[in-house]
């Protein structure tokens, strides 16, 4: 397309375009705050990607010397290979698997900030500056190097998160001496490099790039390789924000407003989750970032936890003898329901219930599972009624009044000891107070710690008793008694 009075036209168009997107984009982000309103919200995000992707080819085919056709023939190129290979991979990814397919799509995101900075760079830094004058020069650089920065951050911090969610390396906390100077001498250090950088001329400027690259990969790998396992919802949350930054950044280097707008609003929100999530741990987001559960604290109640009493094993008809008995159940799900896949006998066991008169809710911490609203999913996957899932500051008040509590698959989210143990490392974070209830089943395969690998008080309460075996087994055995 040659400029013009039809270039001008289709850059007024697209622009038009994109402030549709960018509203669609919002009121898909309000879609998502409620399960009742979520499908609408994915549907409207759809429709305003479509819009967005087909302006973008518009402009591109603009912008280019090339013609038409063959910029509309690259852009289709990438979005159907990109497609594809998203499909084949949401077809096949498990509902455990979703929290470590986040950490590494938000990996793609950075990456694709740190190849469009290298790219804007090479392409228009080399000749000495830009066309609107050194000034200008100098401010893209800045947005080149920033941009570079988030990026390269997110890539490995999410890349770490991934390998975390997968038992591929330990969820304990790297602890390194001096840890907390070692990333603010990184951050420092990055810094440090850019007026090398904007001083630089031509090819030279490759050098401090380059370095602030490598310096910025590795901070990104060890905030997240300092942070416990207790904290991955959070850190998910984080390197979400991260993204959405590292695409704003992207936005100011293509001079594309809407992927600038895009990026600030994945950024802004993903930064607002993080803070509630802290909020409702009842943690500092900076101390989420350079501590994180699990760290060794040294102080004794640890120590105490570790050594409490025994525990009681109950077997599926005890349970169902319990459940037959009861008014009143509360269903506290965690991590180790979606790894069992227990969440449609749990639902059918829940409706049984409540075809027999028991009142029976669910539980949810905050930042239960590896993924913010991770049981959320679960649950509406099984068609579980929305009513009947409860928050954790709804329900806690009134566990003291119920007969049965089962907790399938949680652990650190019902630890007696963030509320009683000051030298736990979960102290002060609010807990599902299950054990005020009659009696508590938790099912669980072994007596093993928890992700945070904290030990747990609750499994030697007397009105405590534990159901070892495959949660999703048990419970359909238990609807079978019942």
């Amino acid at each position: 397309m040659t400029p013009g009075t039809d270039a001008g036209t289709a850059t007024a168009f697209a622009q038009a375009v994109y402030v549709v997107a960018a509203l669609l984009f919002v009121l898909s982000l309000a879609g998502l705050a409620r399960p009742t309103t979520a499908r609408r919200g994915v549907t409207l995000g759809i429709v305003g990607m479509a819009l967005a992707l087909g302006a973008t080819v518009l402009l591109a085919a603009e912008r280019s010397e090339r013609p038409v056709g063959v910029t509309l023939g690259l852009a289709l190129a990438a979005l159907v290979l990109g497609g594809a290979v998203g499909a084949w991979r949401a077809r096949r990814v498990a509902m455990t698997e979703l929290p470590q397919l986040i950490a590494i799509l938000h990996s793609s995101v950075g990456l694709a900030a740190v190849a469009v900075g290298y790219n804007s760079f090479l392409t228009s830094g080399l000749d000495g500056g830009l066309d609107g004058g050194p000034d200008d020069d100098a401010v893209h650089r800045v947005e080149i190097f920033l941009g570079v920065l988030v990026g390269a951050v997110t890539l490995t911090g999410s890349v770490v998160a991934y390998l975390k969610l997968a038992a591929r390396m330990p969820s304990a906390p790297l602890v390194l001496p001096r840890r907390n100077a070692l990333n603010l001498a990184a951050v420092l250090v990055a810094l440090g490099l850019l007026p090398w950088f904007l001083a630089a001329d031509g090819p030279a400027a490759l050098v401090p790039l380059l370095l602030m690259t490598l310096v910025a990969l590795a901070l990104g790998a060890h905030l997240v390789a300092a942070i416990g396992g207790g904290d991955m919802p959070v850190v998910v949350s984080m390197l979400n924000s991260y993204s959405g930054w590292a695409a704003a950044a992207a936005g100011f280097m293509l001079g594309n407003d809407l992927l600038i707008v895009t990026g600030a609003l994945v950024g802004a929100s993903g930064a607002i989750l993080s803070y509630l999530m802290c909020r409702a741990m009842n943690r500092s987001f900076v101390s989420v970032v350079l501590g994180g559960f699990g760290a060794p604290t040294g102080g004794p109640g640890a120590g105490a936890a570790a050594g409490a009493g025994e525990h009681r094993e109950v077997q599926v008809e005890d349970v169902a003898r319990m459940l037959r008995g009861a008014r009143s159940v509360v269903v506290t799900p965690g991590y180790g329901m979606a790894v069992a896949q227990a969440q449609y006998p749990v639902a059918e066991l829940v409706a049984r219930l409540r075809a027999r008169g028991v009142a029976v809710r669910f539980g949810v911490h905050p930042v239960a599972g590896r993924l913010p609203g991770h049981m959320n999913v679960l649950l509406a996957e099984a068609k579980v009624p929305y009513d009947i899932v409860l928050e954790m500051d709804e329900i806690n008040d009134d566990l003291a009044g119920t007969d049965v509590v089962l907790v399938i698959g949680a652990n650190d989210t019902v630890n007696p000891a963030a509320l009683e143990d000051p030298g736990s490392p979960i102290a002060g974070m609010p807990v599902l107070r299950v054990w005020e209830a009659g009696q508590v089943v938790v099912f669980k395969r072994s007596m093993a710690a928890g992700y945070a690998g904290v030990p747990n008080p609750l499994f030697a309460r007397e009105n405590t008793a534990m159901l070892f075996g495959d949660a999703k087994e048990q419970v359909e055995k238990i609807v079978q008694a019942l």
